[in-house]
Protein backbone atom coordinates (compact mmCIF):
# COMPACT_ATOMS: atom_id res chain seq x y z
CA UNK A 1 0.00 0.00 0.00
CA UNK A 2 0.94 3.37 -1.06
CA UNK A 3 0.66 6.36 0.65
CA UNK A 4 0.23 9.88 -0.40
CA UNK A 5 1.66 12.51 0.67
CA UNK A 6 -0.28 15.72 1.73
CA UNK A 7 -0.19 19.15 0.63
CA UNK A 8 1.87 21.17 2.09
CA UNK A 9 0.66 25.32 1.91
CA UNK A 10 2.91 27.33 -0.47
CA UNK A 11 4.15 30.55 0.91
CA UNK A 12 5.30 33.53 -1.18
CA UNK A 13 7.17 36.44 0.23
CA UNK A 14 5.63 39.82 -1.45
CA UNK A 15 8.25 40.95 -0.08
CA UNK A 16 11.16 41.63 -3.55
CA UNK A 17 7.73 42.76 -5.14
CA UNK A 18 6.75 45.42 -3.04
CA UNK A 19 10.13 46.85 -2.96
CA UNK A 20 10.32 46.87 -7.04
CA UNK A 21 6.50 48.58 -7.06
CA UNK A 22 8.35 51.15 -4.91
CA UNK A 23 11.46 51.50 -6.82
CA UNK A 24 9.03 51.39 -10.42
CA UNK A 25 6.97 54.15 -8.84
CA UNK A 26 10.12 56.20 -7.46
CA UNK A 27 11.53 56.61 -10.55
CA UNK A 28 8.55 57.30 -12.43
CA UNK A 29 8.02 60.17 -9.93
CA UNK A 30 11.20 61.74 -10.36
CA UNK A 31 11.81 61.74 -14.51
CA UNK A 32 8.32 63.40 -14.87
CA UNK A 33 8.75 66.73 -16.45
CA UNK A 34 5.32 68.52 -15.39
CA UNK A 35 4.12 71.38 -17.59
CA UNK A 36 4.13 74.83 -16.20
CA UNK A 37 0.91 75.94 -15.69
CA UNK A 38 -0.04 78.48 -18.85
CA UNK A 39 0.70 82.21 -18.59
CA UNK A 40 -2.81 82.65 -20.68
CA UNK A 41 -5.56 80.70 -20.95
CA UNK A 42 -6.80 80.52 -24.60
CA UNK A 43 -9.91 78.72 -26.02
CA UNK A 44 -8.76 76.57 -29.23
CA UNK A 45 -10.81 76.37 -32.51
CA UNK A 46 -11.83 73.42 -33.36
CA UNK A 47 -10.75 71.74 -36.92
CA UNK A 48 -10.71 68.11 -38.29
CA UNK A 49 -6.69 67.96 -38.36
CA UNK A 50 -5.28 65.37 -36.83
CA UNK A 51 -1.68 66.18 -37.28
CA UNK A 52 0.49 66.13 -34.13
CA UNK A 53 2.53 68.56 -32.22
CA UNK A 54 6.21 67.92 -31.90
CA UNK A 55 7.22 66.99 -28.34
CA UNK A 56 10.37 69.23 -27.74
CA UNK A 57 12.17 72.10 -29.52
CA UNK A 58 9.05 74.26 -29.22
CA UNK A 59 8.49 78.13 -29.34
CA UNK A 60 4.61 78.98 -28.58
CA UNK A 61 3.49 82.44 -29.11
CA UNK A 62 -0.04 82.73 -27.76
CA UNK A 63 -2.68 85.23 -29.11
CA UNK A 64 -5.68 85.92 -26.42
CA UNK A 65 -9.28 87.26 -27.22
CA UNK A 66 -7.87 90.72 -25.88
CA UNK A 67 -4.92 91.14 -28.36
CA UNK A 68 -2.21 90.27 -25.55
CA UNK A 69 0.94 88.14 -26.61
CA UNK A 70 3.00 85.40 -24.77
CA UNK A 71 6.47 83.72 -25.95
CA UNK A 72 6.65 80.40 -24.47
CA UNK A 73 9.78 78.15 -25.05
CA UNK A 74 9.40 74.28 -23.85
CA UNK A 75 13.02 74.36 -22.91
CA UNK A 76 13.68 75.74 -19.09
CA UNK A 77 17.18 76.40 -19.62
CA UNK A 78 16.36 78.22 -23.12
CA UNK A 79 14.00 79.98 -21.43
CA UNK A 80 16.28 81.22 -18.30
CA UNK A 81 18.97 82.75 -20.76
CA UNK A 82 16.26 84.69 -23.04
CA UNK A 83 14.00 85.98 -20.60
CA UNK A 84 15.76 85.74 -17.48
CA UNK A 85 16.16 83.46 -14.73
CA UNK A 86 13.30 84.56 -12.71
CA UNK A 87 11.40 83.21 -15.85
CA UNK A 88 12.84 79.87 -16.43
CA UNK A 89 10.25 78.34 -14.27
CA UNK A 90 7.04 79.95 -16.41
CA UNK A 91 6.09 78.99 -19.54
CA UNK A 92 6.42 81.83 -21.11
CA UNK A 93 6.29 85.92 -21.06
CA UNK A 94 3.73 88.49 -21.92
CA UNK A 95 5.67 90.93 -24.68
CA UNK A 96 5.15 94.06 -24.61
CA UNK A 97 4.90 94.55 -28.14
CA UNK A 98 5.31 93.17 -31.64
CA UNK A 99 8.92 94.40 -31.94
CA UNK A 100 9.75 92.76 -28.82
CA UNK A 101 8.53 89.48 -30.44
CA UNK A 102 10.37 89.83 -33.09
CA UNK A 103 13.75 90.08 -31.42
CA UNK A 104 12.75 87.28 -29.22
CA UNK A 105 12.43 84.98 -32.03
CA UNK A 106 15.62 85.76 -33.39
CA UNK A 107 17.17 84.90 -29.99
CA UNK A 108 15.55 81.81 -29.65
CA UNK A 109 16.38 81.04 -33.09
CA UNK A 110 20.09 82.06 -32.96
CA UNK A 111 20.01 79.71 -29.58
CA UNK A 112 18.75 76.89 -31.24
CA UNK A 113 17.70 76.54 -34.86
CA UNK A 114 15.68 73.37 -34.32
CA UNK A 115 13.05 75.18 -32.59
CA UNK A 116 9.50 74.47 -34.75
CA UNK A 117 7.55 77.39 -34.21
CA UNK A 118 3.07 77.09 -33.03
CA UNK A 119 0.89 79.41 -32.86
CA UNK A 120 -1.64 79.41 -29.87
CA UNK A 121 -5.00 81.57 -30.54
CA UNK A 122 -8.03 82.23 -28.74
CA UNK A 123 -10.88 81.19 -30.82
CA UNK A 124 -12.39 84.09 -30.32
CA UNK A 125 -9.72 86.70 -31.17
CA UNK A 126 -9.94 88.76 -34.10
CA UNK A 127 -7.86 87.91 -37.22
CA UNK A 128 -5.58 91.14 -36.94
CA UNK A 129 -3.41 90.50 -34.15
CA UNK A 130 -2.99 86.82 -35.57
CA UNK A 131 -2.20 88.15 -39.43
CA UNK A 132 0.53 90.60 -37.37
CA UNK A 133 2.35 87.45 -35.83
CA UNK A 134 2.36 85.38 -39.41
CA UNK A 135 3.88 88.83 -40.73
CA UNK A 136 6.80 89.02 -37.98
CA UNK A 137 7.54 85.09 -38.49
CA UNK A 138 7.65 85.96 -42.02
CA UNK A 139 10.04 89.11 -41.60
CA UNK A 140 12.10 87.48 -39.07
CA UNK A 141 12.35 84.19 -42.07
CA UNK A 142 10.31 81.61 -40.17
CA UNK A 143 8.14 80.22 -43.01
CA UNK A 144 6.79 76.93 -41.08
CA UNK A 145 4.66 77.17 -38.51
CA UNK A 146 1.63 75.40 -36.67
CA UNK A 147 -1.51 76.14 -35.75
CA UNK A 148 -3.22 75.03 -32.28
CA UNK A 149 -6.71 74.02 -32.48
CA UNK A 150 -9.03 71.61 -30.64
CA UNK A 151 -9.93 67.97 -32.85
CA UNK A 152 -13.75 68.19 -33.67
CA UNK A 153 -15.53 65.32 -33.19
CA UNK A 154 -17.68 63.94 -35.57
Amino acid sequence: MQHKKGRSNIKIDMTPMVDIMMLLLTFFMLTTRFKPPSEAEVLLPSSHSQFKLPESDVMTITVTKDDRYFLGLDSQTLRGRLFGEEYALKSGIELENKQMLADLLIQARIANPKLRTVIKADKEAPFGPIEDVMNILQKVKITRFNLVTELEKI
